[in-house]
């Protein structure tokens, strides 16, 4: 993680000072839960992102009688602690939750207890309170943090990790039976703070730890002490080679090589976990991932699947591992993928129906969310680019852990019907149930040529609204990464450079989508310049720069496109930004408009041709599209304000007069159209060209 880890102490940490507002403030515990959150999740040794949590206790006012009551604030359902905010926090009176106590059914009715939290929130409560509450409530701890660290659940997962805790701890640390999160296991970690005084925390068998302090400081500092002495016991007890000797065939493959083997492989490997809903895709050559693969123990652990309930929810019980060499004929891994895949579509339902009541809830799907390839790589898959590259950073704990484990013990997870109680457990279905309405584009890939500035840039930033993981591409990289970032983060939205004129550039523009994003749905031509010269000075570098750029170009973007939406098996769109000028012939622009004619033809062309694998392709004709355009600021505004004898600063409302609407044509509404042929809506749609010229009656189409 490129962190250098403090020497952990002999001994937990003494409490440390810590200022705080007046006594009775609510505001000092809160903030101190906050900061101590930030600090732990920001560390991926100490909890991974949305895991664990951490609360604090304090004193507050009923708003109904005035009087002090004790509270309870603790990360809300769905939170992540690096990230947390006060609003992310459920509030809730201790006493009442304590009283639960007296009220709880038992083990058989352990989910009735979420609900009951919800009578004992203060005030409006905030979050949502998550299963883990009562852990944090029935702990006699003003504060308490319960975490995810690779290193507590290697021993947490280890065939002997009662005895590990014991020499890794002595009695500082408890070791707690597996028991599925809940009211229950709340109690039972009470009772160890209760008979331990001496404590500090505890191993959840099968899960992670818990740690406690009477400050925020001393919480904090014993659950770093608990990660730190667990990683050091592990670094100094740990066998060679805990995942057994390297298969010389199974090595990486050179970086170069294995980044192009990745993307020939993305496309395929994202029809296969998208074969009951559509997926985004993330690529990791982690070393430690590679090394995992190139190791003679990798099918047996991958096998048993992953443990910690953050891990599995994530990743699904097992990958689906491929067991061919790198170096295997592209065809033969094709092949034995859909094999693969095929048994592992029938092992998950065969684990369903080995555990599912009448009750549970629907299986959810069948494919993969974690590919393990020898030599290349881990693909992970979810249904958004954060949720795809969190569930690989999942499985990289998961590596982590079965190292840690193996290196000390025998890795031993949870029995396979504890991990299906709770991945189908009614309160997921309920989480899950909660999630808000994707957005129109959810789950599709974009690539936008041109589109670091102007329409392109106006199409991108429309995609990105509506969901989609959008490539900008564009002739200058830095341009390029600077409009993508506009976007959002890397989840949202990456900047590629791209001439299209050249097949390398081409390929490799498609290349860097699909290890970012994991494939390709949506692919729109909209690279381009224009030179407006009457017939007798254009000259031929001025004819084959046009061609170049918009006919070529866009063949070859189409080309290389296709052949990962045909490779996925998935469907998708082409779009071409093509023009007034495909069937409008205007004066002083033979190379511009002749080439746009050979875009409109392109649409026409591939349409007939990619139907039959559920492709559709179609165009838009924009006209007089001045403010915000790069080609209109290049020189092209001037040319065609001097062949019609006006001011520059003019030419939009000049092209807006000679509209049927008078209105004037912006970016933004050629975005609007490339949305509206996307969607989904005009799923039955293909080879249309849509005007986007506010009314040109001599370019309407016969």
């Amino acid at each position: 993680m490129g962190r250098v880890n403090p020497a952990p102490s002999p001994t937990p940490p003494h409490e440390a000072h810590e200022a705080h507002e007046a006594p009775g403030s609510p505001e000092a515990p809160v903030r101190d839960l906050l900061e101590r959150s930030h600090a732990l999740g920001a560390d991926p040794r100490f909890t991974n992102y949305a895991g664990g949590n951490t609360s604090a206790k304090g004193t507050g006012t009923d708003p109904v009688t005035g009087t002090d009551v004790d509270l309870l604030w603790v990360k809300g359902s769905g939170g992540d602690l690096g990230t947390l905010t006060q609003d992310g926090l459920a509030v809730l009176r201790l006493d009442r939750v304590r009283a639960l106590k007296d009220t709880y059914p038992g083990l058989d009715r352990e989910d009735e207890m979420v609900n009951a939290f919800d009578f004992c929130l203060h005030g409006k409560g905030g979050a949502a309170p998550s299963i883990d509450t009562a852990m944090h409530a029935l702990v006699d701890a003003a504060h308490v943090d319960h975490l995810h660290p690779d290193a507590g659940i290697a021993i947490a997962c280890a065939a002997d990790g009662e005895k590990l805790t014991e020499q890794a701890f002595g009695d500082k640390v408890v070791w707690v039976p597996w028991r599925r999160p809940g009211f229950q296991l709340g109690l039972d970690i009470a009772a160890v703070k209760a008979a331990h005084p001496e404590a500090v925390g505890t191993v959840l068998g099968g899960h992670g730890i818990t740690a406690w302090g009477d400050t925020s400081a001393q919480a904090e500092a014993n659950s770093r002490w608990i990660v730190e002495t667990a990683e050091t016991f592990l670094r100094e007890n740990s066998r060679p080679e805990p995942f057994g000797p390297v298969l010389d065939d199974h090595r990486p493959l050179p970086e170069a090589e294995r980044r192009a083997r990745a993307a020939a492989l993305a496309p395929v490997l994202r029809g296969i976990a998208s074969h009951d809903a559509p997926q985004v895709g993330h690529y990791s050559d982690d070393p430690a991932v590679l090394d995992f693969l190139a190791r003679a123990e990798h099918p047996r652990l991958a096998a048993l699947g992953t443990s910690c309930p953050d891990h599995f929810l994530r990743t699904k019980v097992t990958p689906l591992v491929l067991d061919l060499p790198p170096t295997a004929p592209l065809e033969d891994v094709r092949t034995r993928l859909a094999e693969l895949h095929e048994a592992y579509r029938a092992e998950y339902r065969a684990y369903y129906e080995r555990h599912a009541s009448p009750d549970s809830p629907a299986m959810r799907g069948a494919d993969p969310a974690i590919v393990l390839v020898p030599g290349v790589g881990m693909f992970s898959y979810g249904r958004n680019a954060q949720t795809a590259r969190v569930a690989g950073e999942f499985y990289l704990n998961a590596v982590n852990v079965m190292r840690g484990a193996e290196g000390v013990s025998t890795y031993a997870p949870i029995e396979e019907s504890e991990k299906f109680r709770i991945e189908y457990w009614a309160l997921e279905e309920a989480k899950l149930a909660r999630m808000p309405k994707p957005r129109p584009l959810a789950t599709r890939i974009a690539l936008v040529t041109g589109a670091a500035s102007g329409i392109g840039k106006a199409i991108a930033t429309r995609l990105a609204a509506e969901g989609a993981c959008v490539v900008v591409a564009d002739l200058d990289l830095d341009k390029a990464r600077a409009a993508a970032a506009e976007l959002g983060s890397s989840d949202v939205a990456v900047g590629v450079a791209a001439d299209v004129s050249d097949p390398g550039a081409v390929k490799a523009a498609v290349d860097e989508a699909v290890l970012a994003f994991g494939g390709l749905d949506l692919v729109v031509n909209n690279a381009g310049l224009s030179i407006s010269k009457p017939l007798l000075e254009t000259t031929e570098r001025d004819w084959d720069l046009q061609h170049d750029v918009m006919a070529k170009g866009s063949f070859l973007v189409s080309q290389a496109a296709a052949r990962v939406l045909i490779a996925q098996g998935l469907g998708g769109d082409i779009v071409y930004i093509a023009s007034k000028n495909s069937v409008f012939a205007g004066p002083n622009n033979i190379a511009y408009s002749a080439v746009k004619a050979d875009q409109a033809h392109q649409v026409r062309l591939l349409a007939a041709e990619l139907g039959e694998h559920g492709i559709k392709v179609n165009g838009v004709n924009p006209d007089g599209v001045v403010r915000g355009s790069g080609i209109f600021a290049g020189g092209w505004g001037a040319q065609r304000a001097a062949t019609y004898g006006i001011a520059e600063q003019d030419l939009g409302q000049f092209y807006a007069q000679r509209t049927l609407l008078k209105r004037e044509v912006l970016p933004e509404h050629v975005a609007n159209a490339v949305f509206v042929l996307t969607a989904g809506e005009l799923s039955h749609t293909t080879g249309l060209h849509v005007p986007v010229d506010a009314g040109v009656a001599a370019a309407f189409l016969r």
